[in-house]
């Protein structure tokens, strides 16, 4: 694979990068950077993981080593009970890679790293107290308000969020950072103050959001009815789908995202076809090849929204199915009940 093509496969799906120009010549530069994303362990896992995954599986494929951060302090600071970090780093470090290997991705160059590892030691924590004698509680709020969770009366603990998350660039040895478009402000925090404490910034790469199932809003662990869960069954896929919001030639939903962004990628990395059944006498199958070929159709109202929730439901099921498939031992189990009871 060529940088060109590098080039490309790290930029599908992405909707902005600071700056295209530093990932040219990293590529150009490094036979195998490193790029890392971070998740604090907080909710359960949904399907609306898999775009950043199948972006991990991307950087995998283009030769990258790459490290997910299980970050259990940030978790806690994001307002996770203390007791639970624990536990649900156990159940992260169950589904994270059954998703990554669902994605495609070769797990030789995956690596998962505990945030409390690395960043309870000496020096981490005075490079914590060093940047936080140098940036304001006005950056620092606005760096973090898209992520952490706020309210009326907002805690300490979030402003010490995105400079835990600049830094974790140093400490994990990358070159790249990956987020969801929600961490803009916090990517550009940490361009703006590692060199102000003798780091050099890093590139940072954003996704955007596959948005939930229901009208307003992101998927969300804390909304039920918004996402489906890593270990729903058919049934409960099927069920949640059919009352998903999605407007007949309306594309701006949950359910087109999630086929156009993960479904349709991995068909067409595969030269595989996205089959919608329908009966005859409602025109028989549509066979889809491409994003642009799905799009159309919906969009012209040739595909009905009943049906493509009908088709989506059958694929996610697939891909579900060997993660759940790893939640029938009893250890598993109880993971999953210690964690999210």
């Amino acid at each position: 694979m060529d940088i060109e093509e590098k080039l490309q496969l790290i930029k599908r799906n992405t909707q902005e990068v600071i700056t295209e120009d530093e990932l040219v010549t990293l590529l150009k530069e490094k036979k195998h950077p490193s790029v890392y994303l971070g998740t604090s362990v907080t909710g359960r896992p949904h399907i609306g993981y898999f775009a950043w995954v199948q972006k991990l599986a991307d950087f995998l494929k283009a030769g990258f080593k790459v490290k997910v951060l299980l970050a259990d302090i940030h978790g806690a600071l994001d307002n996770t009970p203390w007791e639970l970090l624990e536990k649900r780093y156990k159940y992260y470090e169950i589904v994270i890679p059954a998703m990554i290997e669902a994605m495609g991705g070769d797990l030789e160059h995956f690596e998962m790293i505990k945030g409390s590892d690395f960043q309870l030691d000496k020096k981490y924590i005075l490079d914590v107290l060093k940047m936080s004698t140098l940036t304001s509680v006005r950056d620092t709020t606005k760096a973090a308000s898209d992520v952490v969770k706020g309210g009326d009366n907002p805690r300490l603990s979030g402003l010490i969020y995105p400079i835990m998350q600049a830094l974790d660039e140093e400490y994990l040895d990358v070159d790249i950072q990956m987020g969801a478009i929600d961490q803009r402000k916090i990517l550009v925090f940490a361009r703006e103050y590692l060199p102000q404490i003798g780091y050099k910034p890093r590139t940072e790469l954003m996704i955007p959001f596959i948005r939930g199932l229901t009208q307003d809003g992101k998927m969300s662990s804390s909304v039920l009815n918004s996402k489906i869960d890593l270990l729903d069954d058919l049934n409960t896929i099927k069920t949640k789908l059919k009352n998903a919001y999605c407007e007949e030639g309306n594309s701006e939903n949950g359910v087109m995202d999630f086929a156009l962004t993960v479904l349709m990628t991995q068909k067409e990395d595969k030269e595989d076809e996205f089959i919608i059944e329908r009966p005859e006498k409602w025109g028989g199958n549509l066979v889809f090849k491409t994003k642009e070929e799905l799009l159309d159709a919906f969009s012209s109202k040739k595909l009905h929204p009943m049906d493509l929730k009908s088709a989506v439901a059958k694929e996610i099921d697939i891909m579900l199915e060997p993660i759940r498939k790893k939640f029938e031992t009893a250890h598993a189990q109880k993971v999953l009940k210690e964690a999210y009871e």
